[in-house]
């Protein structure tokens, strides 16, 4: 039997990437690469060179189910896990934990967000058997953290502490501290120090190693998943989650569990990752012009415009003059222009959208 298994969060609502992400089609169903594959598909794609297409999980929205069966019909329904209210990462990582531990106790398991970036893909699976290689031999809580380049504010941060090596695997570190997204003076400190890592969200694991620390430092979270055993897998199962999702607090797994566990461990890499969660990352990650625009759109005519990212549908025509360091992004009637150093307020604008608005544009 192969032991190991992915579980691919794509539940989230991408809010910081609209009007282009909207909640009917968040941004890991979308293309916005221009690769002929989304981002859920290409992670997929890429995890699927190491763990069997059998021992997939994603979980995401129920209101997702139909999205995802098209996107992945290698899948069949009963790895497509539904969450019947959003509760965060460390329930969406309890449930499929305990989904797993039904049908093989021994695994090893890959956690992933449905909508990174990598470059290098082939030095990034090289870093995930590594991963596995430790996690299998060692009770330990392993994420990876990329060497920054810049200081990004938009990003977790991990601090490195004494080095780790076992066997083959280098660059492997205790966790002294994680820090969620510093300001900018901090994060500065932090690129300088050379201590800090960016926190990527991937995580690996052996479900034994999981569960104990659900256990010891998010008890209340384990308990109430841990009573759907005799459920998972039967025609119980909606009822019990619509019931425990209800109950369940909305916490990370980061804030649950990483930064209490004393057998937290970092894999330092740079294999050309970004997480894409804002313009400005997608920004930062794509191809420019002579003049530092990223432009997709087949109709637009730039004139005296630089550091601009535009994305617009390739049948609107769209003329810009004399803007330096926008957004500019037009998807299905709703047009947004915004500076890019205030993209942090993209959030706040689309909560002004609904309240004011309605939820059409959102």
């Amino acid at each position: 039997m192969n032991n190991t298994y992915c579980i691919i969060m794509a539940g989230g609502i991408g809010s910081r990437f609209w009007p282009l992400s909207k909640s009917n089609r968040p941004k890991q169903f979308l293309d916005i690469l221009g690769t002929g594959r989304t981002f859920l598909q290409q992670t997929f794609d890429r995890f699927v060179k190491i763990c069997p297409k059998e021992n997939f999980l994603v979980v995401t929205s129920v209101d997702y189910k139909d999205i995802v069966m098209q996107q992945l019909p290698e899948l069949s329904v009963s790895q497509i896990l539904l969450e019947p209210l959003r509760r965060n990462t460390a329930p969406c990582i309890a449930y499929a934990s305990y989904k797993i531990q039904k049908v093989n106790p021994d695994a090893k398991i890959i956690v992933a967000p449905s909508d990174h970036l990598i470059l290098q893909e082939e030095t990034f699976l090289m870093e995930i058997r590594k991963g596995l290689e430790f996690v299998s031999t060692h009770d330990g809580l392993l994420t990876l953290g990329i060497r920054p380049n810049r200081p990004e504010t938009g990003y977790g941060y991990i601090q490195i502490g004494s080095t780790h090596p076992v066997g083959k695997v280098e660059n492997l570190h205790k966790v002294k501290t994680f820090t969620e997204k510093p300001n900018l003076d901090l994060a500065k400190i932090f690129v300088e120090s050379g201590e800090f890592f960016w926190n990527s969200g991937i995580f690996i694991w052996s479900l034994k190693s999981i569960l104990s620390a659900f256990h010891q430092h998010l008890n209340s979270v384990a308990e109430l998943f841990e009573r759907g055993k005799k459920a998972y897998g039967t025609s119980d199962e909606i009822p019990f989650l619509n019931k425990t999702y209800s109950e369940c607090q909305n916490i990370s797994i980061d804030y649950g569990i990483m930064e209490k566990a004393s057998n937290v461990y970092v894999l330092c890499s740079d294999f050309g990752w970004s997480d894409l969660g804002t313009w400005g990352a997608l920004y930062e990650s794509s191809e420019r012009d002579d003049q530092g625009n990223v432009v997709s759109g087949e109709n637009v005519m730039l004139y005296g415009s630089k550091d601009c990212i535009v994305n617009m549908p390739n049948e609107k025509l769209v003329v810009l003059q004399g803007l330096e360091g926008y957004i500019v992004v037009e998807s299905e009637g709703t047009l947004l222009v915004c500076r890019k150093d205030d993209e942090q307020q993209i959030r706040q604008f689309v909560n002004d959208v609904r309240m004011n608005k309605g939820d059409r544009y959102i």
